[in-house]
């Protein structure tokens, strides 16, 4: 797949001016979005989203398109997943809900930022190393495991990450409890102080900086194309502002997602180990030549995960309703 600087260059431009279009027309005047607001520009992000897999197709071919697809709807669910830790944090934080949009937005920011850093690494080593793909999968499926065993435990141990950044700003910065509007710093006796909102904002990037880690690994697992890589992030992040506002009540009766996440990050996490198997070249690893393995393909990929976040999101919904009309 051969992407020139041009294609590169326009790309970026675009997905920005999104996001600044986003900042003038939606977070500039602080509001609380409503229902009706939030679906329909939702909607509109996925519907871009989609256009841009056809644009795939159009330029590169079905079998790219494919691996773009398989990318977003990844990166899209594991965004979902994210929301639940940004509810936690505005919680914790007492974010006003008109100012909310602000922060969840250079939130975002930040996360296409670091992962945009993330992306350029990581094809970097998979150019030069290929047995980079053993350690990727093998963190996957660390992941996958580490994410069961903290499944509905997630309040507790995201209020206690965001105490340490709270009592780690105090201790460099002069900060205050009271909020001043959407400011992330104010004037208290003349001295510049941070107030709650900063401090919300740092607890979400930081947040940001644990989901790339987990999210490149897991799209690499689908696709080797950077381009790819970074598009399907960036659109996946893209609309995530309105689907927080849009399905924030939701989120309590999506109880098994982190199950499914973690299933769909243990397959990929072995279809890139049956990868790193079949271009092995470490030596102590068959004598360094190729292993035969069965190859898990792009449209079986897509399948699966799209299987997995259906049974997963049916059977959340199946237990809370059984449980609402038990209660």
């Amino acid at each position: 797949m051969h992407v020139t600087a041009l294609t590169w260059g326009i790309t970026v431009l675009v997905i920005l001016g999104l996001f600044v279009f986003d900042f003038f027309a939606h977070v500039r005047t602080p509001h609380e979005p409503t229902f009706r607001e939030s679906g329909f520009w939702s909607a509109v992000y996925i519907g871009i989203a989609l256009l841009f897999g056809g644009f795939v197709a159009w330029q590169w071919g079905g079998t790219y398109a494919g691996e773009y697809y398989a990318g977003f709807v990844t990166e899209k669910a594991l965004s979902v997943d994210n929301l639940f830790v940004f509810l936690i944090i505005m919680s914790t934080f007492a974010v006003p809900r008109i100012y909310q949009q602000k922060v969840l937005l250079i939130g975002i920011v930040l996360a296409l930022v670091m992962r945009g850093a993330f992306i350029a690494v990581g094809a970097a080593a998979i150019s030069a190393f290929s047995w980079v793909f053993y350690l990727f999968g093998a963190f996957l499926v660390y992941t996958a495991i580490k994410l069961l065993k903290e499944s509905g435990h997630e309040v507790e141990a995201e209020e206690k990450r965001d105490s340490r950044i709270v009592r780690l700003a105090k201790r460099f910065l002069p900060t205050t409890d009271q909020y001043d509007g959407d400011k992330l710093v104010t004037r208290i006796d003349g001295r510049r102080t941070v107030t709650p909102l900063l401090l919300a904002l740092l607890a979400i990037g930081f947040a940001d900086l644990l989901f790339a880690l987990d999210s490149i690994p897991a799209i690499y697992g689908l696709t080797e194309q950077p381009y790819l890589v970074f598009t399907a992030n960036a659109f996946a992040l893209m609309g995530l502002r309105q689907l927080y506002f849009l399905i924030g009540g939701l989120l309590d009766r999506l109880v098994y997602l982190s199950h499914g996440l973690a299933a769909i990050l243990a397959f990929i996490g072995v279809k890139l180990v049956l990868h790193a198997l079949h271009e092995n070249t470490l030596p102590f690893i068959n004598g360094g030549e190729h292993v035969t393995v069965p190859e898990i393909s792009t449209p079986i990929s897509l399948g699966v995960i799209l299987g997995i976040l259906v049974v997963a999101t049916l059977a959340s919904l199946a237990k809370t309703r059984g449980a609402a009309k038990s209660g």
